[in-house]
C-alpha cells in the first residue's frame, strides 16, 4: 500500500492525482461528445454531397426516360409516327447518346427475354419511405428498361441501353426503342462535382458488381482484393440505401460514402482518404487535445504553485521547530501570507519566544532544584542508639516540603534535633519560602534554648516575610535526648508525628497546640514531651503521602500507611521508606505526582 511520507507526496497523491484524472476523464469524454458530434454533422453533410452526384447521374438517365415516356404515350394518338420520329431525332441530339435504334416488334437485335422479364431486384428494406425509395420511382415506368452495361467494341466504351417496349392495344410489343449511352457520361455528372476530390467513384450493382467507375483498376467486384472498408461498405449497401463508413484506420486509411440511384437498381460509392474528406475534425482531434493537455497542465501547475507554498512555508516551519527542539539557534520564520499558513508563521515565532524564555525558566528551575536538593540532607546521621533516615520528593522541579537534622554542639552525640515542614502550594515561591525557613531554624537551632522558643522565634521572623502574601509554614519540631530516652516536641499546625510500638502493635499520635509558621505574630507554642522504649518507631511524614490518589481518585489513606509500617517494622529505617515510597508509586501509577512527599523514620535499636 502507497503511503505518502511527506506533506508534498501527499499533496501529489490526494490532490494533483485525483484533479488530473477528473480533468483528463472530464475532457476525454468531451472530446469524444464533440467529435461524435462532428462526425454526425459530416455524415449529413457527405450524404448531401452524394446525393447531389447521384442526382445529376438520375437526371442524365431520367432525361431520356422521359422521352421514352413520351413514345409510349403518343402511340396510339393520331400522328403517333410523327410525334416518335421527332422525339427519336431529339434522342439522337441529346449529349452522351450513341445511338437511338427502333426495331419491330421484339427484333433481331433486342433480347426478348430481357424484354419480357423484370430485372432481378432485392424487395425494399421494411420501413423505407416510397417517396424517396429508388426502387419503387424505378416501377414507375414499367415497359422502360435500363440494361446492364456492356463493352461496345465500335466505340471501345462502356455503353448502357434504355429501351422502351411499344405495345399495342392487345399489349403486344410492335415496337422496341432503345437509347444507347456512354456510360462515362454518367461519370462524368460525378466528375464535374468536385466530391470529396476522389479518383475512387464506382457505380456498384446491387450484388457488388462494379459497373464502371474511375481508378478501376481492372476490378469486377467490390472488396474482391479483400479491402476491409469495401467490405464494410457492401454490408451496410444490403441493408440502407445510403451512408457512410469509417475504416479501421481512422483518422488515417479511407472513408466511403454510398447512395442507390432512383432510376436504375445501381448504388454510387465513393472513396477518399480521411485525412482529406476528416480534416475539420483531425484538426479539432490535434487542437482539442493540445488545448485540453494545455488547459489541464496550466490548472495541475496552478495546484501546484499554490499548495507548494503552502508546503514549503510548513517546512520552514517544520525545520525550525526541529532546531528549536535541538535548542539550536534559527532565524524567524517570515511570513509572506496573511493567509491562516502565514498566521500560523506567526503564531509559530510567537510561540518560539515564549518557548525560548520558557526554557531559560526551566534551566533556572534546574539550577533552583539542585539547590535545593543541596538544601537538603545529603545523608542519614548515625547516632549510636537510633536508626534514623528521610527523604523529601518534590512534584515539580522544586518543592515546599522540607526536613532536617540538627545535632547540638557541646552535647556531645548525646542530642539531635529534627525538623519535618511543609510550606503552603508548590512551585518557586514555596522554594524560596522553604529555603527561608531553613536558614532561620538553623540559626536558631545552634543555641541551647528550648524548642518552644526556637519556633517561637522563627515564626516571628517569618511573620515579616510572609505578611500579606496569605503563605504559612506547617512544621514538627522535635528534640531527642538518647541517654534520657525521651524526646521533647513542637507541632506548628503540622500532621501529627506517630510512634509505632511493635511490642503492643499500637500507634500513638503525637499531639499538640500551635498554629503554623507565618500566621500570627507572637504566637505561643506548646512543648510536649514523651519518653521512647527500645524497638519504637517515629514517623514524621507530610499529607503527599496519604493524599495520593489512583487513576480512580481514591486516596491511598492513612490506614494503607500506618499498615505498611506495621508490615515493614522489622526493616532498617532506609528500607522502610523505601517500601513506602514504591507502594506510593504502584498505587498511583500511570498517573502524576500531585504534592510533595516527605517521610522521616527514626527507630530506636533495641
Amino acid at each position: 500500500m502507497l503511503r505518502p511520507k511527506t506533506l508534498q507526496q501527499r499533496f501529489a497523491l490526494f490532490m494533483l492525482l485525483p484533479v488530473a484524472i477528473l480533468l483528463f476523464s472530464m475532457g476525454l469524454i468531451g472530446f469524444i461528445y464533440a467529435r461524435d458530434s462532428l462526425l454526425d454533422q459530416w455524415g449529413e453533410a457527405a450524404l448531401l454531397k452524394l446525393e447531389r452526384a447521384a442526382h445529376q447521374i438520375d437526371m442524365r438517365l431520367a432525361h431520356p426516360k422521359d422521352w421514352l415516356q413520351m413514345v409510349q404515350e403518343t402511340t396510339h394518338l393520331p400522328h403517333g409516327d410523327h410525334f416518335r420520329t421527332t422525339i427519336i431525332q431529339q434522342l439522337e441530339k441529346m449529349e452522351g447518346v450513341v445511338r437511338v435504334r427502333l426495331t419491330g416488334g421484339t427484333g433481331p437485335e433486342m433480347d426478348p427475354a430481357a424484354l419480357s422479364e423484370e430485372p432481378n431486384r432485392p424487395e425494399p428494406p421494411v420501413g423505407h419511405d416510397h417517396a424517396t425509395n429508388p426502387q419503387v420511382l424505378y416501377h414507375q415506368h414499367k415497359a422502360i428498361r435500363i440494361m446492364p452495361p456492356q463493352y461496345d467494341p465500335q466505340l471501345q466504351k462502356q455503353t448502357v441501353s434504355i429501351v422502351s417496349k411499344v405495345k399495342d392495344e392487345q399489349k403486344r410489343i410492335i415496337d422496341s426503342l432503345e437509347v444507347v449511352l456512354r456510360f462515362d457520361y454518367l461519370m462524368d455528372a460525378v466528375a464535374g462535382m468536385g466530391w470529396w476530390q476522389s479518383d475512387k467513384a464506382f457505380i456498384v450493382a446491387d450484388d457488388g458488381r462494379i459497373l464502371t467507375g474511375t481508378g478501376r483498376d481492372g476490378r469486377k467486384m467490390l472488396g474482391e482484393t479483400g479491402d476491409a472498408l469495401e467490405m464494410k461498405t457492401l454490408s451496410a449497401m444490403h441493408g440502407q440505401i445510403r451512408g457512410t463508413v469509417i475504416g479501421k484506420d481512422y483518422p488515417g486509411g479511407e472513408v466511403s460514402g454510398f447512395y442507390r440511384l432512383q432510376e436504375a437498381p445501381w448504388y454510387l460509392v465513393m472513396f477518399a482518404p480521411a485525412q482529406e474528406i476528416l480534416a475539420p475534425i483531425i484538426r479539432f482531434r490535434w487542437l482539442y487535445a493540445v488545448t485540453g493537455t494545455a488547459f489541464i497542465f496550466f490548472i495541475l501547475l496552478l495546484i501546484r504553485l499554490v499548495t507548494g507554498r503552502t508546503v514549503s512555508a510548513i517546512k520552514k516551519v517544520t525545520q525550525a521547530a526541529n532546531k528549536l527542539a535541538k535548542g539550536e539557534d534559527y532565524p524567524p520564520v517570515t511570513a509572506e501570507t496573511r493567509d491562516e499558513v502565514g498566521e500560523l508563521i506567526r503564531n509559530f515565532n510567537s510561540m518560539a519566544l515564549q518557548l525560548e524564555e520558557r526554557l531559560r525558566m526551566k534551566h533556572a528551575l534546574g539550577l533552583a532544584m539542585d539547590v535545593q536538593q543541596n538544601l537538603l540532607p545529603k545523608s542519614d546521621p548515625h547516632m549510636a542508639g537510633l536508626d534514623i533516615a528521610g527523604t523529601s520528593i518534590y512534584c515539580d522541579e522544586t518543592g515546599g516540603d522540607y526536613y532536617d537534622f540538627f545535632q547540638h554542639p557541646g552535647s556531645g552525640h548525646n542530642k539531635i534535633s529534627i525538623a519535618v515542614g511543609d510550606v503552603s502550594g508548590h512551585g518557586i515561591p514555596s522554594a524560596l519560602l522553604m529555603a527561608t525557613v531553613r536558614a532561620i531554624l538553623r540559626q536558631r537551632a545552634s543555641g541551647h534554648d528550648a524548642p518552644s522558643r526556637i519556633v517561637a522565634d522563627v515564626n516571628n521572623q517569618l511573620v515579616k516575610d510572609v505578611e500579606d502574601s496569605g503563605r504559612f509554614v506547617t512544621l514538627f519540631y522535635l528534640e531527642i535526648d538518647i541517654n534520657q530516652k525521651k524526646i521533647q516536641y513542637i507541632r506548628a499546625g503540622h500532621d501529627p508525628a506517630i510512634l509505632f510500638d511493635p511490642a503492643t502493635d499500637t500507634f500513638i499520635e503525637l499531639l499538640g497546640k500551635g498554629l503554623p509558621l507565618g500566621a500570627m505574630e507572637n504566637a505561643a507554642y506548646e512543648q510536649n514531651s514523651r519518653e521512647m522504649r527500645p524497638g519504637q518507631i517515629l514517623i514524621i511524614g507530610t499529607d503527599g503521602i496519604w493524599e495520593t490518589r489512583n487513576p480512580q481518585g481514591r486516596l491511598f489513606g492513612k490506614t494503607a500507611f500506618l499498615s505498611l509500617i506495621r508490615a515493614a517494622a522489622r526493616r532498617s529505617a532506609r528500607e522502610i521508606i523505601d517500601v513506602v515510597i514504591q507502594e506510593l508509586n504502584d498505587f498511583r501509577c500511570p498517573g502524576e505526582q500531585e504534592d510533595d512527599i516527605t517521610l522521616v523514620i527514626v527507630k530506636v535499636e533495641q
